[in-house]
């Protein structure tokens, strides 16, 4: 009995651990995320100094 209460034990562990890397996934998935739109900020402001630049 304690044998397979062990078991459980360590199959729950195992469990949250996929839960814990699943999570990190996603927080690196959405910093990912994060860095594509400073970029697509950083690329529009670039087009309105070119704009700026071809008005004056």
């Amino acid at each position: 009995e304690k044998e397979r209460e062990r078991e459980r034990e360590g199959e729950r562990e195992r469990e949250r651990e996929r839960e814990r890397e699943k999570e990190k996934e996603r927080e690196r998935e959405r910093e990912r995320e994060r860095e594509r739109e400073r970029e697509r900020e950083r690329e529009r402001e670039r087009e309105r100094e070119r704009e700026r630049e071809r008005e004056s």
